[in-house]
């Protein structure tokens, strides 16, 4: 049973400008104002699984942090963003700064803890990425929307998917039509998908979208996200009946709103695989034809095409000022339609 916080102030209720997204967005202190929350969800390794009967019984129990708007009322509601991390997990100048600065925006944000919900702590940085895919973030991020669409604060109709890096590529999967009824045959759908810095290693044989428009951000010294690589992506959802911008930040490196301000060199780089989404939700890698099935298909897979060489990560506070302008005009006009 979801139990709904729904503060009842007439006089001082919260309302939302989209102008307000316009402006310079507010400074917070990371994580300020939210609240642990939880909500069914599921566990599919694959795409493929998720038609699967035995996949529609819940197999987790998502785990989120909320972020409500002061005086925010079931009589006007207020739309929402679910914030999707990266394969390092939350970082406390990113996720928990943006939600708070959303909510202080008079819009609700969902951050979703994909991790903590499968046991991450089982494993290291690379098991988690063998054992925990992004069709289990997108299982969470579906689940996330449910939950907000049940609560009478929050208007269904105006929810925007955002990821960042590994979080940014599930964001980019939810776009395309075949994904959506997968995930929620009958249920509601994203209004809005913005990817941050999110690999473009994946096309799908059915390109049709969802008709939700599209934001890509990536820096020009970002050696994880193939430019040309993303052009195809990009080219591949417009075809199929949707909006794409792809914003490349001149001098900026991977995580320009991480912690670290570098740069510097880490892991290694995702930008060399090429994998295919089959019509049956298939997914194969195409050095190899191998389907991605399990995690020792995905270790051969991940391990054959990925670079030995490691990419640059830096923050930059002037290249994260300029991504809150470009978010912001996406995110305005957005949600201005559903007014």
């Amino acid at each position: 049973m979801i139990a709904f916080l729904v503060l009842t102030a007439p006089a001082g209720a919260a309302t939302f400008d989209p102008d307000r997204l316009l402006r310079p967005w507010p400074k917070v202190e990371s994580g300020e104002g939210g609240r642990p929350v939880s909500f069914p969800s599921h566990s599919p390794f694959s795409l493929a699984d998720v038609a699967k009967a035995a996949w529609r019984n819940p197999k987790a129990r998502a785990k989120a942090t909320l972020h409500l708007p002061k005086g925010v009322s079931a009589r006007r509601p207020v739309p929402a963003v679910i914030l999707l991390h990266g394969a390092g997990g939350i970082l406390t100048n990113r996720e928990p700064v943006y939600a708070a600065q959303y909510a202080r925006m008079g819009i609700a944000a969902l951050v979703i803890h994909v991790y903590e919900a499968r046991n991450h702590r089982g494993y290291g940085f690379v098991g988690r990425l063998l054992n925990i895919t992004e069709s289990m973030f997108l299982a969470d991020a579906y689940a996330g929307l449910r939950y907000l669409a049940k609560r009478p604060e929050i208007d269904a109709r105006r929810v925007a998917l955002i990821g960042f890096s590994y979080g940014g590529m599930a964001t980019m999967y939810a776009a395309y039509r075949q994904v959506a009824r997968a995930y929620a045959p009958k249920g509601p759908r994203f209004a809005a998908h913005v990817a941050y810095y999110g690999p473009c290693i994946v096309r799908f044989a059915d390109s049709r979208a969802t008709g939700a428009p599209l934001l890509m951000l990536m820096g020009d010294g970002d050696a994880i996200t193939d430019q040309r690589r993303c052009a195809k992506v990009a080219g591949d959802l417009r075809g199929g009946g949707t909006r794409v911008r792809s914003i490349v930040y001149r001098g900026a490196f991977h995580q320009w709103d991480g912690n670290w301000r570098g740069p510097f060199s880490i892991g290694r780089s995702l930008a060399p695989c090429r994998y295919w989404v089959h019509r049956d939700g298939t997914i194969r890698d195409l050095r190899t034809l191998l389907p991605m099935a399990d995690p020792f298909t995905r270790k051969i897979t991940l391990g054959l095409c990925a670079s030995k060489d490691g990419y640059m990560i830096g923050a930059d506070p002037a290249i994260r000022a300029r991504s809150n302008r470009d978010v912001g005009r996406f995110l305005a006009r957005v949600f201005r339609r559903g007014d």
